[in-house]
């Protein structure tokens, strides 16, 4: 199947490794130019070199923290119009409990994960609906279908964000952009055993316990590859999905069991 993307222009927000990096190789391998974005500048360099060398597309970088607004208005400056947007924090959620968590610690956690995200949208779309296409993926978390004890600051964040996409999406899908949000569960990156690493070390066990934990609570008993999520990601940007907007796509392997 033809996306219909070739020649099109994608921000990748998270792109030097992980879901992020995944979503740009997806789309590259369909002609689609990026501007990655992370937080280092040496892995975006590599990321970026390899990608284009992969593909033959125009990749280019640009090293931001989406967690600082001055970051992120210099992002805007730099990639003001792109075709495709893919919001992804970058930011693994650690626990922390609401009884203490102080006012600055959730500030930052809207930041990241609410104002970053929104204001790119705020800046882009615009362009978008004028040029008459638009993609944008939220890349969020499965668990906002199904709130964790010690997360209520990144779920606060995320599911506030799903709000906010819930009411813009209406203003924009008659000038053919469409913004929707996919919800990954345990996928095989660096981030997940980093996080898995920290729970064994909270609940005083091993890695490899954890590991098996996550396996058997999972149905499809295994960790996803990333590539499964950037197929997802590219295919929500084709030019096929002008018709699908507003969604939150769970991709956890059966983890959620709720109907909607």
């Amino acid at each position: 199947m033809q996306l219909g993307l070739s020649g099109r222009r994608a921000l990748i927000c998270g792109g030097s490794k992980g879901l992020g990096h995944a979503a740009a190789r997806a789309l590259a391998r369909e002609g689609v130019n990026l501007m990655l974005v992370a937080r280092d500048g040496g892995a975006l360099a590599a990321a970026a070199g390899a990608l284009a060398d992969e593909t033959g597309v125009q990749v280019d970088w640009f090293a931001a923290d989406l967690s600082s607004p001055a970051d992120r208005r210099s992002l805007i400056a730099a990639c003001p119009d792109p075709d495709i947007l893919v919001c992804n924090p970058g930011v693994r959620q650690t626990p922390a409990d609401f009884r203490t968590l102080p006012r600055a610690d959730w500030d930052f956690w809207m930041e990241a994960h609410f104002y970053g995200p929104l204001e790119l949208i705020q800046a882009i779309v615009p362009g978008m609906a004028n040029r008459r296409f638009g993609r944008v993926v939220n890349i969020s978390v499965s668990n906002i279908k199904f709130p964790q004890v010690n997360f209520a600051h990144s779920h606060a964040a995320r599911t506030g964000l799903a709000g906010a996409i819930g009411s813009m999406v209406r203003e924009l899908v008659k000038d053919n952009v469409v913004i929707n949000s996919v919800l990954p569960g345990f996928f095989d990156t660096d981030a997940l055993r980093t996080n898995l690493h920290g729970h064994a070390a909270r609940g005083n066990t091993t890695y490899e316990a954890i590991v098996e934990d996550r396996l058997k609570m999972t149905p499809a008993g295994r960790f996803a590859d990333p590539a499964e999520c950037g197929d997802l990601i590219a295919f929500l940007c084709s030019a096929q999905m002008g018709y699908m907007t507003g969604q939150n796509i769970v991709i956890d392997g059966g983890v959620y069991q709720g109907l909607f």
